[in-house]
């Protein structure tokens, strides 16, 4: 049986290929199984009209659906003929393409505007999307820009959040989330479904988790809901009990305070049940897959694997790279994927004996990769977030995305894209003298990066100082890139004792180049003396 598929003539004279449409849906969406041709030159979308219209003839009230397609367990992202050219794969015999449903991006609905930057998302509770923000506040959304409560206690921003799922036999009514914050707590928060109001409901922690010495950048959840894990600027990661119950190991006190004449919940405090300990840089990212096993990403290059009962490593991969993100899912939840401080998201299989070099490499984000996730159901999916303000949907069975977002307008890269033009004006060949130089520096960095908009009254936000802080810890900064912020925070009048506290001024004498060490220790002499200076 010959099918035009209604391309036109430019199809009609392509050349014909036979092909066998087999799909592992279930009817309504299995099409009669004999070989027919097609035109060569026929792309996916070609194909999926194809599909349609076969699947429309054997019934009449079928509604048209978008497809995509598999040859040997690949995506189809080319036309036929380009596909079967780049593959080797011979177009005389019976091509056997299956068909699956193709996976669409929501559409947006409403924003759930902030008052400062949206630092942690979670939105695996069916019900509710946690978020945490620099302004120090979480808050809960019911729907798109209806905020149900905010979670007010930390006195910095709030870096990390994540979802509790309750027991069984707890009630579905009280949850519990968790948040951490660069004032070096994790907070524990419940709350109800009461019925939305006007106003959004605040509420307190019922308990407040501390024992690191320095910022904490992420948090995950044991699978049953009863541990916390946590990795820090310290170095470490730190393993809570979860539980609310007051009689729990590691409950060191229990406050009480009055509000309006009335007694509120008790507020107990505890302490880490124990300490992993290995990296040698700020712990960006933790998740806890199972039980008893816990993964985390650091500044320092690696990814760990850890044993949650001896509270060892068992696995350690080195990428090259500072690492971002992480997370757990895929083919048995067994493979990793992390980004870092390029733009390329690594996919890594720990069951393949031999080797650790990554088994996929997608890059179409074109700055760092700051966050990715997989799908919790599908073998196959997963999600990137990049400082390009993209987010990318990918499809383990094709190098291009699936889907790309591009709606976030004020993109956290334009910091990077400012330093690149730091480079001309440092390294140009004219009479201008080093003081020009780095006023010439600042101006970029003050147009390109858009400060005026976060300046109070002449001095920088608490928090943009803290995040500019963040920045010289990078040691991918090369030694004018600190310089320069350096610089900029000292006219601004930075207490860096108040700012870094625990997390330790030699961050500041790293440099990516080796070449300029000797300019990080520059700075820190520079930051050290202005710090006597006005003690």
């Amino acid at each position: 049986m010959d099918i035009d598929g209604g391309a036109g003539a430019a199809e009609e004279s392509a050349r014909q290929v036979q092909v066998r449409f087999v799909t592992k849906l279930k009817p309504p969406y299995r099409a009669p199984p004999a070989s027919i041709s097609i035109p060569a030159n026929l792309t996916r979308f070609g194909l999926s009209a194809l599909v349609n219209n076969l699947l429309q003839s054997a019934n009449a009230d079928w509604k048209q659906e978008p497809f995509d397609f598999l040859i040997d367990d690949e995506l189809v992202r080319m036309s036929l003929e380009e596909f079967l050219l780049a593959k080797g794969i011979s177009a005389e015999k019976v091509l056997e393409i299956e068909y699956i449903k193709a996976v669409a991006p929501r559409k947006q609905e409403e924003p759930s505007l902030h008052d400062d930057w949206v630092s942690a998302v979670d939105g695996s509770d069916d019900g509710y999307i946690l978020t945490g923000c620099y302004d120090g506040l979480g808050r809960i959304w019911t729907a798109a820009g209806v905020c149900s409560h905010i979670l007010d206690g930390h006195s910095g921003p709030v870096t990390s959040v994540c979802v509790l799922k309750p027991k069984a036999s707890e009630s579905v009514v009280d949850r519990i989330v968790a948040t951490a914050s660069k004032d070096r707590t994790l907070r524990l928060w419940k709350f109800g479904a009461e019925e939305s109001k006007d106003q959004p409901n605040k509420i307190r922690a019922f308990k407040i988790l501390r024992g690191h010495t320095a910022a904490v950048q992420s948090i995950a959840a044991e699978p049953s809901g009863d541990m916390v894990c946590s990795g820090s600027w310290d170095c470490s990661i730190n393993l809570w009990n979860g539980n609310e119950s007051d009689t729990e190991s590691g409950l060191v006190s229990v406050k009480k305070r009055k509000k309006d004449g009335e007694d509120e919940e008790p507020q107990s405090e505890g302490e880490a049940l124990s300490t992993l300990v290995g990296h040698t840089q700020c712990v960006s990212s933790v998740t806890w897959p199972e039980r008893g096993t816990v993964f985390s990403a650091s500044w320092d290059h690696s990814i760990r694997r850890w044993d949650v009962e001896t509270g060892k490593d068992s696995l350690s991969i080195f990428c090259g790279k500072v690492i971002n993100c992480l997370d757990i899912g895929g083919e048995s939840s067994a493979l990793i994927a992390a980004g870092g401080s390029d733009p390329v998201l690594r996919i890594w299989d720990p069951r393949k004996p031999g080797t650790l070099s990554p088994i996929f490499q997608f890059s179409s984000h074109n700055s760092w990769i700051s966050s990715c996730k997989w799908h919790h159901k599908s073998w196959f999916h997963l999600v990137s977030a990049s400082y390009d303000g993209k987010v990318m949907l990918w499809d383990l069975r094709t190098a291009w995305p699936l889907a790309v977002l591009d709606t976030h307008k004020d993109k956290c890269d334009k910091w990077w894209r400012g330093f690149e033009a730091l480079h001309f004006f440092w390294n140009i060949d004219t009479v201008i003298n080093g003081i020009e130089r780095v006023v010439y520096a600042l101006r970029v960095v003050i147009n390109i990066c858009h400060i005026p908009k976060h300046l109070t009254n002449g001095h920088l936000n608490l928090y943009k100082k803290q995040w500019l802080c963040d920045l010289l810890a990078f040691t991918m900064c090369n030694a004018l890139q600190k310089v320069l912020i350096a610089i900029f925070l000292l006219e601004n009048e930075v207490q860096f004792e108040e700012i870094f506290k625990g997390e330790g001024m030699f961050w500041l004498l790293k440099t990516d180049d080796s070449s300029d060490q000797h300019t990080g220790i520059v700075i820190g002499v520079i930051i050290l003396e202005t710090m006597k200076y006005r003690s």
